[in-house]
């Protein structure tokens, strides 16, 4: 076994990382809230297009579970509910950044 092979099987932290984001529409859905802060359910579906309901809600539950989204009720209406980032989100914005730069470099 190869000395990288050691270390990246040595470090757990790194592959639930890529455990998490690398879940199909995870990272669409940590990018879309980057950009618009609050979202409600209606607008995943929009800005994501080809992920069926039953998927986004397990997605949301996901990175809900994970404490990386937060949903929101808000008192008075049974209805509405939106999503949004929390600390630990938010501080995937340098990540996603630099996925956005490799992507512009090495992605034709």
């Amino acid at each position: 076994m190869s000395d990288t092979t050691e270390k990246l099987a040595l470090c757990p932290k790194f592959e639930e990382t890529f455990v998490i984001l690398g879940k199909k529409w995870n990272g669409l859905i940590v990018e879309l809230l980057l950009k618009e802060n609050v979202l409600r359910f209606k607008d995943f579906v929009a800005g994501i297009g080809k992920c069926s309901d039953r998927v986004l809600v397990e997605r949301l539950r996901e990175l809900e579970s994970e404490g990386i989204v937060t949903r929101n009720t808000h008192p008075g209406s049974v209805s509405k509910v939106d999503y949004s980032l929390t600390g630990k989100g938010l501080a995937l914005k340098p990540v996603m950044e630099a996925v956005h730069n490799w992507g512009d470099e090495w992605i034709d």
